[in-house]
């Protein structure tokens, strides 16, 4: 097992935050109020984890996007062309409500990973790539199933 280098660990922990927080207000009564009280509606429940997540699928385009760039001929061109998946995942699919683009998204970060596995086995990403992304995709996904199961 490849160890994660501790800056990619921790940033990618920290990205974390508004799923965590989502589904802690989404459990807690007295949490959520908080959030309402403090920092508005968009920012409590499945509504900061759905539209964070958009992003974070969108981002994550860009990402292998990059990992493409390392990648030549057909290659390349299969690596690009499955890199805008993500985004236009999020872009179509996050509507119809919370608990449908809830579900959509967790169908999205599962179909990310993947991906991500895809990469790595084509030898574009670091070694310790999808040790990372099986963990920040294992949080995401259980965060997000607070809000779309229970």
């Amino acid at each position: 097992m490849t160890r994660i280098p501790t800056a990619p660990l921790i940033l990618g922990l920290a990205g974390l935050i508004p799923f965590i927080w989502g589904a802690l207000t989404y459990l807690s009564d007295p949490l959520a109020q908080w959030g309402l009280d403090h920092l508005g509606s968009r920012f409590i429940g499945p509504y900061v984890q759905l539209f964070y997540g958009s992003v974070i699928l969108s981002f994550m385009s860009g990402v292998l996007w990059g990992f493409a760039t390392k990648a030549s001929g057909a290659q390349a061109a299969m690596g690009y062309t499955l890199s805008v998946i993500p985004a236009l995942w999020a872009f179509f699919m996050t509507g119809g409500g919370p608990v449908t683009a809830g579900l959509n998204l967790i169908f999205g970060f599962a179909g990310l990973l993947i991906l991500d596995f895809a990469f790595f086995r084509w030898g574009l990403t670091p070694a310790w790539w999808m040790n990372l992304r099986v963990l920040l995709t294992t949080i995401v996904l259980a965060c997000l199933a607070v809000g779309v199961f229970l």
